[in-house]
Formats: structure tokens, C-alpha cells, sequence
């Protein structure tokens, strides 16, 4: 397996619509942008994985099915649309402990488990996402981190996002320019 760059995305408030606790399948709208920016990835040839925190798990307040229920409408929504992720990984931890080695972002668990298992170069990859724990493995791989803020996101993790990473309006604007740093990387 030849080892390349690949799209990190955040799902809640980056892909789909910000739900706290996210349960319901029926809830699950994707955003302005969405479909086309996986679309023109899954053309070029670069990975879409989907990392996501999920604490709503490890709480008790949803469920493995009622999680795996939004993923698949999720991946439901994509396929209409002629858009297919290639992988999704999950963190249940709660929030509190995380380390550079954590599963949960900002830790680099997920990330590794997806270069291990898809054949992926972490500093030939972009992450994007709505908070700064999305973004900040970048700085961490040495890949391209990019922020999309929403009435959601911190105005802190705004003014770091334009110290040390970049930001975009939408999805499609972040994916347009990961794939030409991905493809400048080879």
C-alpha cells in the first residue's frame, strides 16, 4: 500500500449540521458545501476520513447504535450524492485527559489508526474541522490544519487558526485548497 496524503474532517458542525449529542438520523443534514468538496476529493484520489469525538458515548447518552444509525444516514446522504468516505473513526472518551496520545482530538490515536490501517502519510495531510482540537493535529504531523468557524467555534480557536493554520468559508473552500497543498506534497 503506497503511503499518501489524506483529508482528516471533523463530522458535527464541518460536515453536517451541529447537533449536541447527536442521536437521531433523521437530524442529520449535511452542510453548504459538503457534497461537492468529497466529491471532488474522491476524483482526485485522496482518502476521506472522518474523526470524530463522541463523548455522548462514553456518557451513556447515546447509544453504539444510535451512533452508528447517524453514521449511516450520514454515508447515506454522501452516496446519493455520487461521494463516499473511505474510512471513520470514532473517540467515546470524555473530555478531560487528552494527550498526544489520546484517541480523542486532539489526540493523535485516531489519526495513527487510520495511517496504520489506510497506508497514510500524516504530514502530507490535511485536517479541517469547526474547533481548534480538529485542526491542531496538524501542527502536531506537520500537515495543513484549516479552520471553518461557525456560530459554534471559540473566538479563540478563530485567532489561533490565523496565527498557525488557515481558515475557510466552507467545506468545499478548505478542500479546494487541501488538495492542492496535498498534491504539491506528491
Amino acid at each position: 500500500m503506497s503511503v499518501r496524503g489524506a483529508l482528516f474532517l471533523d463530522r458535527d458542525g464541518t460536515m453536517i449540521n451541529e447537533a449536541h449529542y447527536l442521536n437521531d438520523p433523521d437530524r442529520v443534514h449535511l452542510l453548504p458545501g459538503t457534497l461537492s468538496a468529497i466529491t471532488r476529493a474522491n476524483a482526485a484520489g485522496v482518502p476521506v476520513v472522518v474523526v470524530t469525538n463522541q463523548s455522548g458515548i462514553g456518557r451513556g447518552i447515546i447509544s453504539l447504535n444510535q451512533y452508528h444509525s447517524v453514521a449511516s444516514r450520514l454515508d447515506a446522504l454522501l452516496q446519493a450524492g455520487g461521494a463516499c468516505l473511505d474510512a471513520t473513526y470514532y473517540a467515546d472518551d470524555l473530555p478531560g485527559n487528552e494527550t498526544e496520545h489520546s484517541r480523542r482530538k486532539p489526540g493523535m490515536g485516531m489519526y495513527r489508526e487510520a495511517a496504520a490501517e489506510l497506508g497514510l502519510d500524516l504530514a502530507k495531510s490535511a485536517y479541517i474541522g469547526d474547533k481548534w482540537r480538529d485542526v491542531q493535529p496538524a501542527t502536531t504531523a506537520g500537515g495543513l490544519g484549516i479552520l471553518i468557524p461557525n456560530s459554534h467555534t471559540e473566538p479563540a480557536d478563530i485567532e489561533r487558526a490565523m496565527l498557525v493554520a488557515h481558515t475557510a468559508a466552507d467545506l468545499d473552500q478548505a478542500v479546494a485548497e487541501a488538495l492542492v497543498w496535498i498534491r504539491a506534497r506528491g
